[in-house]
């Protein structure tokens, strides 16, 4: 009987040669030289995002003569600007403006949108694919061509001049969320509905209670796009918006930079401090929305067509 099989007969082990420190130190030191290029490249990446808004930061806190001089760090601090732009104009109105027809706009979109795909990657009926192709067809259609179209049913119903048109157009879902959604639900297993209609669920029960639940990443993902969508647009309250009160905060900034600006005083510390308000609510809506919107993302990754 050989020392290993008497070893092994009593219970025990010979011990075995524990990896090197020398060794896991060159491996990690090679890992770390692989991945420098791609460190390098996301930290210039990052630079080139994050610098126009650190510049708008400084812009923002800078007195009127310094704020095109490009220097990041100011040398007259100036706070009084954010005071200032609540005592020109009615900033918190237009916030609160904002947030009800971003919300609105993004609610009913995200239901919409959602009902529809639904059917399609659901429902089994004639033309299925040429109507879906040609939901798909109106996302070539340039905005262009149908807003003076949609500006005269809006006028006809007397509702130009109010919110409405801002979020109501989103009823009728969007083609982008329409595909989106529909890829998520085509990788739902049928099975699920098909027990649900054995316990007598309807078409809505089936969406309401089965496909919603379950798709709730992708949710998210479309709830959080179309509010930073309503959030920046600036065209649609252009065309209906007259009353300052009714204003969001981009029609505002427009109405600010009419006064401070080029045709105004050329106060541009106020139109920057302005601009860093309507920013932030952005920035953290995204900061506590990230992790909803990457599971949303990739849960698309596996999903079949």
């Amino acid at each position: 009987m050989t020392a290993t099989e008497s070893l092994r007969s009593t219970g025990t082990e010979p011990e075995r040669a524990a990896p090197s420190r020398s060794a896991a130190g060159r491996t990690r030191a090679g890992l770390t030289l692989r991945r420098l290029p791609y460190l390098v490249v996301l930290l210039l990446a990052s630079v080139l995002f994050l610098y126009p808004f650190l510049w708008l930061i400084s812009a923002s806190l800078k007195p009127r003569t310094e704020v095109f001089d490009n220097s990041l760090i100011p040398h007259t601090w100036r706070w009084a600007n954010f005071a200032d732009v609540w005592n020109y104009a009615p900033v918190l109105q237009w916030i609160v403006n904002s947030v009800i027809v971003a919300l609105a706009a993004a609610i009913t979109v995200t239901l919409s949108s959602a009902l529809v795909a639904f059917g399609f990657a659901y429902l089994r009926f004639p033309l299925r694919n040429l109507l879906f192709g040609l939901v798909l067809s109106t996302m070539m259609l340039p905005g262009a061509a149908t807003m003076i179209p949609i500006y005269l049913i809006w006028h006809r119903l007397g509702l130009t001049g109010t919110q409405v048109p801002l979020w109501a157009q989103n009823l009728f879902g969007s083609a982008f969320y329409i595909f989106l959604l529909r890829q998520f639900f085509l990788g739902v297993p049928r099975e699920y509905f098909e027990a649900a209609r054995v316990d007598g669920c309807g078409f809505f029960a089936l969406f309401w209670r089965i496909a919603l639940p379950l798709s709730r990443p992708a949710l998210a993902v479309v709830l959080v796009f179309e509010i930073q969508a309503s959030w920046t647009d600036l065209l649609k309250p252009l065309i209906y918006l007259q009353d300052p009160k009714l204003f969001t905060l981009p029609r505002g900034l427009k109405s600010v930079i009419d006064t401070f600006g080029n045709g105004g005083e050329q106060h541009w510390e106020i139109i920057m401090a302005a601009s860093l308000i309507a920013t932030v609510p952005l920035i953290v809506m995204f900061a506590f929305a990230q992790k909803h919107i990457m599971d949303g993302i990739a849960s698309q990754g596996g999903r079949k067509g």
